[in-house]
């Protein structure tokens, strides 16, 4: 628990507007500096909301987030009272303006997301560039992320991934995106809309290739949560076959397969042709990069094919 010693009493103190309840005990927050706060809310299960977050959320002076409506429910199932700012992207630029404003003044702003860590798939990046150029303090308050979640339970490599957010709706780019971060040696982490995910499924297949290993968590930290797990191709044929599921969905797909090196006459040639175009350094380095072969090695066999001696 942030600051330790977190008191309770009987009820809610009408004069104090800095609370909120747990299991029906009210608890008072502290005081917050003017500052942005970035504050990680549920992404299904509200339970799952830190100490922290209630704090700041019951202490904040503003508390900006994409929909009202949506983050009222989570507000009031923690007795939270604070006051509500739209800001989303279709009036990202004159509402930052005045939150930035009012934090300026010596308010204290919160900033949530419908759901999850505000920024990652959200305009709150134009926010914490306006704060930051402003001078203006920034404070992380961690906390769910539906990324993470469907990631470290993917069963995929988790210590180096690439995180994509949703692709695009239309064919062509979704494919254009898609190659653009084929080779990134990570797992790639990537939202969908239940209506899209087979179309994208098979579009992984044709550009990231249909054995790499991949999983699809969809209603993550909800009752019907599930994962279900196997190369691109087999996904995007259940999904064809199934149709759209219910509830957000969040694809991982496991890093590029290693691929076999040449060799033999195959790798001769690339030697060969590369030899032709580069000096035989640099022709054994690019090889390298190519092939995954050692570089002394490659400079070997291009000096003996060059004295005829392959």
């Amino acid at each position: 628990m942030s600051n330790a010693q977190i008191r309770a009493d009987a009820g809610p103190n009408p004069k104090d507007s800095r609370r909120y309840l747990i299991g029906g005990h009210s608890f008072s927050a502290p005081l917050l500096p003017a500052a942005l706060h970035l504050v990680a809310t549920p992404i299904g299960n509200l339970s799952d909301i830190t100490i922290r977050a209630l704090e700041v959320l019951a202490a904040a002076d503003i508390i900006a987030c994409e929909d009202t409506r949506t983050s009222r429910v989570l507000l009031q199932r923690y007795g939270i009272t604070g006051k509500l700012a739209a800001y989303h992207e279709h009036n990202a630029a004159s509402a930052g303006a005045k939150l930035i404003a009012a934090i300026a003044d010596g308010q204290s702003v919160a900033l949530i997301s419908d759901a999850g860590t505000p920024l990652l798939s959200d305009p709150g990046y134009r926010l914490v560039d306006e704060a930051v150029e402003a001078g203006i303090a920034i404070v992380p308050i961690p906390g769910p992320s539906a990324a993470l979640a469907a990631l470290t339970a993917s069963g995929l490599p988790t210590d180096a991934f690439f995180f994509a957010g949703f692709l695009p709706s239309k064919a062509k780019a979704r494919a254009d995106r898609l190659a653009e971060i084929a080779a990134i040696p990570g797992s790639l982490v990537v939202y969908e809309s239940p209506r899209r995910l087979s179309e994208s499924l098979a579009t992984m297949t044709e550009a990231l290739g249909g054995d790499r290993p991949a999983c699809v968590g969809r209603e993550l930290t909800k009752t019907f949560e599930e994962f279900r797990r196997g190369s691109l191709a087999h996904l995007a044929g259940h999904y064809a076959e199934a149709g759209a599921p219910k509830g957000e969905c969040v694809v991982c797909v496991g890093p590029p397969l290693p691929v076999a090196a040449p060799e033999g006459e195959v790798l001769d040639t690339l030697l060969r042709d590369l030899s032709d175009e580069l000096p035989a350094g640099k022709a054994a380095a690019e090889a390298a990069r190519q092939t995954g072969l050692a570089k002394s090695d490659l400079y070997k066999r291009i000096v003996e094919l060059k004295a005829g001696n392959g």
